[in-house]
């Protein structure tokens, strides 16, 4: 074999795996980018809720009184921006093939996904120090039930004493310290009607609150277990999306180089 044709043949094999490489680098690349429009649609769909929550609602299910900030459309907003800044962080490093969007978008969704790791591990390691300083939380809290300024977390207690048939965090009499007499939110009255809770206590629910929705928790794990799982699959399969891109990404301009 003459020079020219050994050279004409390695640039012929050169030529082919550059072809190859960005054929597959095409398709991780589509791939990549349909699961972060995804991803940044469903955050837009997270912080829109949060949106109209905080717009309709003020601070929806806000029970904290150390937390005052920590409602429902808080979160909410916060989740939402977030997975739409990660999202976009990933298509345009899809469509860019840009190896340096691409790595942030690893390790945003990486620093993501071990944070939850973490808290999921303390939240099993420390349940009953986490139990105790909720309860105390959530009974300081009562003490800010229909105050002004505090629309949130009045709707929030009147919601789940209603709907789960339950008086105070760990006893009804939890109502008591707050009013300095006998007496329950109308929200905690077997039959409610205008100032039921000034009644006999014949007449309202006894269940605790924080026992009955923690049971609550408990009966539909199976549900929230499903949930998470489904989360820890698709930050895992965005991680992996991620990392074969930038690995494609790397051989494309190696070869083609």
């Amino acid at each position: 074999m003459t020079p020219r044709s050994a050279g004409t043949s390695a640039h012929g094999a050169k030529l082919k795996r550059c072809g190859m490489a960005r054929a597959c680098l095409q398709a991780v690349k589509y791939l990549m980018f349909a699961f972060n429009l995804l991803f940044w649609l469903g955050g837009c769909g997270v912080l829109g809720v949060g949106i109209w929550l905080a717009a309709t609602q003020g601070s929806f299910a806000t029970l904290s009184s150390s937390f005052p900030s920590l409602s429902a459309a808080n979160l909410l907003i916060i989740t939402g921006a977030f997975v739409m800044a990660i999202g976009f962080v990933g298509c345009l490093g899809a469509i860019k093939e840009n190896k340096c969007l691409l790595l942030a978008f690893f390790l945003l969704l990486l620093l993501v996904f071990l944070l939850e790791a973490t808290i999921a591990i303390l939240f099993f390691a420390y349940t009953d120090k986490i139990d105790r300083y909720a309860q105390q939380d959530l009974k300081k809290g009562l003490h800010l039930y229909g105050t002004q300024g505090n629309v949130g977390l009045t709707n929030a207690w009147s919601i789940i004493q209603t709907d789960f048939r339950c008086c105070g965090v760990s006893n009804y009499t939890d109502w008591f310290e707050v009013y300095n007499a006998t007496r329950v939110p109308d929200s905690c009255c077997l039959e409610f009607s205008e100032s039921c809770g000034l009644h006999a206590p014949g007449t309202w629910w006894k269940a605790p609150c924080y026992e009955t929705v923690k049971v609550w928790l408990q009966e539909n794990l199976l549900a929230v277990g499903v949930f998470g799982l489904c989360t820890a699959l698709v930050q895992i399969l965005g991680l992996t999306f991620a990392m074969t891109m930038y690995c494609q990404v790397v051989k494309a301009d190696t070869y083609c180089a």
